[in-house]
């Protein structure tokens, strides 16, 4: 069964999900071919082939040339199954269908939820949209073969209406970053004093709280950041703060570079805010940090207060309080044993419940019952 996976709004890293199931599915044998609209070209990575449409700017663009772009493409690629990853794609599944092919729908968000936090609209004008996407997302899903969620909270509200729903948790690669605690415990990393963050640097994943938090910490500690601004506006802000100049900035980095800042430091964070699309969240970043061995310092969700304090692996703080962040990352620093201890458990949970290993076993069961 030949395979097409679809997506209009991201570049090819390889902590994409998409990724993921990509070379999951080359490795079982299935010819796989991804379409991508990043403009980086076409190439061969992983036995994947990657189909590149070009990079449009603007919200628009993306929404309608683009999707036109990757309709067209998908359409010449003639595969058996498509797997979208963008819900701007749903029409685009929908006239697949109409095609005869199989169609599977990638659900990474929760969409009618997600319209609820845009606190830039309106009350009346966020619930009218709440509505009516969620009304268009039944509508049209329904057609599909089978929803893949991305997080079990994502899962259970498709299956209030579509009969055929997984979830396939976006958890890290067994040993693709476990190096980074043999570094420390060999001491080849060398003197280890900073807690990082890793991933896309926004208001709302608590960039103003971090940095403040540095102003606060013992001596000697510093920060280091692995990602890029969502904004230059905000870069130059909190380059303002007393707490940067402890930051170490390295902007994004590859694997190898992610690794190397894991490596030297004694714990991760992922202090995002209490927005409405955040609270059932499964942050790849926090489980990446547990696979390193890494002690997490995380807000204080419900949901991942279970995962951090259930598996001993970390802290759960008030993203909004600085002060917090700074009173967790001192214990860290303070407390190197216990640090270590965290951090075993952490290696631990992911060894025995949150990695890709597990995850991809549903993606293949659920292709090989389509392919029957």
């Amino acid at each position: 069964m030949k395979v097409v996976h679809l997506t209009s709004a991201h570049p090819r890293y390889d902590t994409r999900i998409f990724h993921k199931q990509c070379r999951s599915l080359a490795a079982e044998g299935y010819p796989v071919t991804l379409v991508v609209a990043d403009g980086e070209g076409d190439e061969e990575r992983d036995g994947v082939s990657i189909v590149d449409v070009g990079h449009l700017p603007g919200r628009l663009n993306r929404v309608v040339k683009t999707t036109r772009r990757v309709f067209e493409r998908a359409r010449q690629l003639d595969a058996d199954l498509y797997h979208l990853h963008d819900p701007e794609l749903m029409p685009v599944g929908r006239r697949l269908k109409r095609l005869g092919k199989h169609v599977v729908y990638d659900a990474h968000e929760d969409l009618p939820r997600q319209m609820l936090a845009k606190h830039y609209l309106g009350k009346v004008t966020r619930q009218v949209l709440s509505r009516g996407v969620d009304a268009y997302q039944r509508r049209i899903c329904r057609h599909f073969d089978v929803i893949v969620a991305a997080t079990p909270y994502i899962r259970d509200r498709f299956s209030e209406f579509h009969p055929e729903v997984v979830d396939v948790n976006n958890f890290p690669m067994l040993g693709e970053l476990g190096g980074a605690l043999e570094a420390r415990l060999t001491g080849d990393a060398g003197e280890a004093l900073a807690v990082c963050y890793v991933g896309g640097i926004a208001e709302v994943r608590g960039i103003r709280e971090i940095v403040r938090a540095m102003e606060r910490v013992e001596p000697g500690c510093r920060l280091q950041i692995a990602g890029d601004f969502k904004t230059l506006a905000l870069e130059q802000e909190v380059m303002t703060y007393a707490g940067w100049a402890r930051v170490e900035a390295h902007g994004y980095l590859d694997r190898a570079g992610v690794r190397r800042v894991m490596a030297s430091s004694v714990a991760g964070l992922v202090t995002l805010h209490p927005i409405i699309n955040y609270l059932d969240a499964l942050p790849v970043k926090m489980f990446e940090y547990m696979s390193a061995g890494l002690p997490v310092i995380a807000s204080n969700f419900p949901l991942w207060r279970e995962i951090v304090e259930g598996s001993d692996c970390g802290l759960c703080v008030d993203p909004l309080d600085p002060a917090a962040i700074a009173e967790a990352i001192d214990y860290i620093v303070t407390h190197p044993e216990r640090a270590r201890e965290m951090g075993k458990n952490g290696q631990r949970a992911v060894i025995e419940r949150y990695n890709w290993q597990q995850e991809e076993r549903k993606l293949l069961d659920t292709y090989n019952a389509l392919s029957r």
